[in-house]
């Protein structure tokens, strides 16, 4: 259960709990302690929306252990507040926290559209699966209003350029009638990432994503409709929820989920000291446990940038959750296929127009 006491102190909604100072701002002073200023003027935080006029949208993911090759991010930052988001540290090159700025310092690339019309269109462009939400969430509750995500799906179907979408909010089945077009044509996957059925648990560690029973009725209603889905059971963080993994596995694959992966939490960067503030807050009793445990998933520390190691960790109990993962997959009939979308039908539009040859 969530400390009641230490739980009265969090701000109500959010996953960080604090700012911490951003690496790159040298001069910028901020608040990390409540109780260590007490004349600070307190503020109820709400969110807001930065428009940007970015120059580029999809980027090349050059990690060989992330398994996808390009990406696009209508969104920086993310509402959903997860606390152990690694994303988080990118938002300090926009000038913001990693902590509370994060989920409440929206970026909004309104003009993503017109950049991926612009990509698809190039000569130099050949046709690849690009991944929404390869950072933050392209289905956040801004998108709701923006609608800037299910224009890029749009111009996916036109170009026939296939998609891979992950995200946690049940906001994408709007945009079902797109998603089965692009699926008929074999162009997109549809994943969702759930690391437990617990939904005390998600309430702190992801405040504003869907509930869990929710996401697994998103898998079966884009199964139920032909459309492939799979589900990523990430991260696992040691003694909180990796023993929650044969339930959330069995769950997934009942709802047709046909494809599984997993993560292992790591805390780089803000992210150690944003995740171990709201550790030692929500769970005093087996805070220094869980610590522990997510440091000997990365030897010794609990930051890991080894490409090859930092996602499913390294030692005993690495070697463990690994096995029990491919245990369960086994079990429920997960990962028992590869999917290999379209690439074969893409055509260049330019200027509204279709090639003559």
């Amino acid at each position: 259960m969530i400390n009641q006491v230490a739980n009265d102190r969090f701000e109500k909604g959010r996953g960080a709990q604090y700012n911490p100072k951003n690496r790159f701002l040298k001069g910028e002073y901020v608040q990390e302690h409540v109780e260590g200023v007490d004349d600070w003027e307190e503020e109820k935080r709400s969110t807001d929306y930065i428009i940007d006029k970015s120059k580029t949208l999809v980027n090349e993911v050059t990690s060989p252990d992330v398994g996808m090759l390009w990406s696009a991010n209508p969104y920086q930052g993310c509402e959903h507040g997860c606390v152990y988001c690694y994303v988080r540290n990118s938002h300090e090159y926009w000038g913001y926290s990693a902590g509370l700025d994060f989920e409440s310092r929206i970026v909004v690339k309104k003009n993503a559209p017109a950049l991926l019309r612009k990509l698809l269109s190039n000569k130099k462009w050949m046709p690849a699966t690009i991944s929404l939400s390869g950072n933050t969430d392209c289905y956040q509750p801004i998108e709701r209003k923006m609608k800037i995500t299910r224009a890029l799906l749009e111009i996916c179907l036109e170009f026939r350029n296939p998609v891979g979408i992950l995200t946690k909010n049940a906001l994408v089945l709007r945009d079902m009638d797109i998603i089965k077009e692009l699926s008929k044509l074999n162009l997109v996957r549809v994943l969702t990432s759930i690391n437990s059925l617990d939904e005390d648990l998600r309430r702190v560690l992801e405040p504003r994503t869907a509930s869990y029973a929710t996401r697994l009725k998103v898998l079966e209603a884009f199964s139920k409709a032909g459309v492939p889905t799979g589900v990523m059971n990430a991260p696992l963080i040691p003694g909180l929820n990796d023993m929650h993994m044969h339930d959330v596995l069995k769950a997934a694959s009942e709802a047709g989920a046909q494809w599984a992966g997993y993560t292992v939490v790591r805390l780089n960067g803000a992210v150690e000291g944003i995740f171990k503030d709201w550790l030692y807050k929500s769970f005093p009793d087996k805070a220094d446990k869980v610590w522990r445990q997510i440091a000997d998933c990365h030897d010794g520390k609990v930051s890991d940038s080894r490409w090859g190691n930092r996602i499913a960790g390294d030692g005993k109990f690495a070697e463990l959750i690994k096995n029990q993962f491919q245990i369960y997959c086994r079990k429920f009939h997960l990962n028992e296929t590869h999917l290999k979308l379209n690439t074969h039908d893409f055509r260049r539009v330019v200027n509204n127009q279709l090639p003559l040859f």
